[in-house]
């Protein structure tokens, strides 16, 4: 796809990241992350084994984060490490392909996440976040330019995972299931044009102010029926009638 590959500007990898964030001040308390060798095309090669890690936040997790991933202060306690130490985990899950790496997110609310954490700790280790901000792709942004839900609202990443018929593995608001199944939908979004095609054709009816004529030939369209040039000069005409 034209799109992706523009934004990918020739990468080799593609890491598919998921961040959470406290309730309140948006700071990182876990992300998950799959690293990826894509070919130039863009699609996958390979994949390399899935990491999950937690981080210690400086203010409280809220409740209703807690209750959404299962995350409380308990497992930051016990399990968690502190964000610099994060960022320096993931630049070693890179490699030597870290500097040339595209970081791909569902939604800019992972980007919110960094930068919040960032803001609230100031040994944050600058030369790795900028890394991160500089090859970073909202995949959501991407799709959602093709379909959408009948109020023209962007979908779920499950709600995308079981449209393209790939289902959803794990428990959503994991951030190691939300990384993988990120990198599912991304590499079915490639392969299955058939549902994109279909999907798209719907979104462009559902789209609101578009001309007349436009509107018509997208309701043959997304009926199954023909359109020729005859077909759109006929609409255009009534439509200046």
């Amino acid at each position: 796809m034209k799109k992706i590959i523009r934004l990918l500007k020739g990468k080799k990898h593609i890491c598919f990241l998921d961040f959470e964030g406290t309730q309140f001040t948006g700071e990182m308390i876990a992300y998950g992350a799959v690293l990826c060798t894509i070919d130039k095309q863009g699609h996958i090669k390979k994949s390399k084994n899935p990491i999950l890690f937690y981080v210690r936040a400086k203010n409280k997790i809220g409740h209703y984060v807690e209750n959404l991933t299962h995350i409380d202060q308990k497992l930051l306690d016990k399990l968690g490490i502190s964000f610099s130490t994060a960022m320096n985990n993931l630049k070693h899950y890179c490699g030597l392909h870290f500097q040339k790496t595209a970081f791909v997110t569902f939604g800019n609310n992972d980007l919110r996440i960094l930068n919040q954490s960032i803001m609230y700790n100031l040994d944050s280790p600058k030369e790795i976040t900028s890394v991160i901000h500089h090859n970073y792709i909202d995949f959501q942004s991407i799709i959602s330019s093709f379909i959408k839900d009948n109020s023209n609202n962007p979908l779920s990443l499950e709600a995308y995972c079981q449209l393209f018929e790939i289902g959803f593995e794990g428990e959503a608001h994991n951030p190691k299931f939300d990384a993988i199944n990120l990198m599912r939908l991304y590499e079915a979004m490639l392969d299955r044009k058939d549902v994109l095609l279909e999907n798209y054709l719907r979104t462009l009816y559902n789209t609101k102010h578009l001309p007349d004529p436009i509107s018509k030939v997208m309701e043959k369209l997304n009926s199954g029926q023909t359109v020729d040039p005859d077909d759109f000069k006929k609409f255009s005409m009534e439509d200046l009638e």
